[in-house]
């Protein structure tokens, strides 16, 4: 169930949430419980209540209550439990609030839910991307989109990553950050990367590929790569790439092939490549 509120402000901790909590405070918010996160637009907030996220509240562009945003407000109407507050108003006032444009008219605050074991996410798949220290939330997003798309199983995130339900992630992504497994190596106490985490991916049969520009790299196209029944895809931070001692604890250094004195490519990108090619098994 829902109900609708017409508002000129978004003072109040149900409406702040919106407008004033940065991405850490959100994380925060509902201690001890889990806290929360921000989708945006109908089609983003949809592919979340698929994965079973719970709406918290919302703030809904009036012209969009009968457009775009009807049919997630359809979709809550006939959802269990405590009603769920939608707030509204005009988009000017709304873009003034906020300080941006509402992608199509529409955020939804949904509740964090508990992250599976690192084992969980691996066990019945045969190929996964890991990411290591990877800071950027747009990369991160634009990763998540290429694993979906490109036959990655799961994700897996070092701490140093920025987290995929960080907003812009989600809105990079187009959602498949709620379409795909995810979740991170260890903990911020006992990060468990590089090891225990190589070795527990070895134990559940995974040969690493790290991703590197090191002169004993194997090319991308190596047929070994494709022929591993199961393989880990493992990409480094922005700018400084892979830890030494990540790739000294790899099976493979797997570099993609460039041309016109071009070095490297965009971890984003270089991720997209590798996954098509390696999501693949032959």
């Amino acid at each position: 169930m829902y109900y609708i509120t017409q508002t000129e402000h978004l003072e109040g901790p149900a409406l702040e949430i919106f407008s004033k909590l940065s991405e850490p405070e959100l994380y925060h918010c509902r201690e001890p419980e889990k806290g929360l996160f921000i989708a945006e637009s109908p089609n983003v907030i949809d592919r979340a209540l698929n994965a079973g996220y719970q709406p918290v509240s919302m703030l809904v562009d009036t012209k969009e209550l009968e457009k775009d945003a009807a049919h997630i407000l359809a979709r809550i109407n006939e959802m269990p439990g405590e009603p769920v507050p939608v707030f509204t108003a005009p988009e000017g006032i709304l873009r003034g609030l906020t300080g941006f444009p509402l992608t199509r008219g529409c955020l939804c605050a949904m509740q964090r839910r508990q992250l599976p074991a690192m084992e969980e996410i691996i066990k019945d798949a045969s190929r996964i991307a890991v990411l290591e220290e990877v800071v950027n939330p747009t990369n991160v997003g634009a990763i998540f989109r290429s694993a979906a798309a490109l036959g990655m199983d799961a994700v897996l995130l070092t701490h140093g990553c920025s987290d995929p339900l960080y907003r812009r992630a989600i809105r990079v992504s187009m959602g498949t950050v709620f379409q795909i497994p995810w979740t991170f190596v260890g903990d911020k106490r006992d990060p468990g990367w590089p090891q225990p985490g190589l070795s527990i991916l070895r134990g559940y049969g995974f040969r690493t590929a790290a991703m590197a520009l090191k002169k004993d790299s194997v090319s991308l196209a190596d047929p070994r790569l494709s022929e591993e029944p199961r393989l880990a895809v493992i990409l480094g931070t922005e700018g400084d790439g892979l830890a030494a001692e990540t790739i000294a604890d790899c099976d493979y250094t797997v570099m993609i092939p460039m041309e016109h004195g071009v070095d490297s490519l965009n971890v984003a990108a270089a991720s997209a490549v590798a996954f098509w090619q390696l999501g693949r098994k032959g």
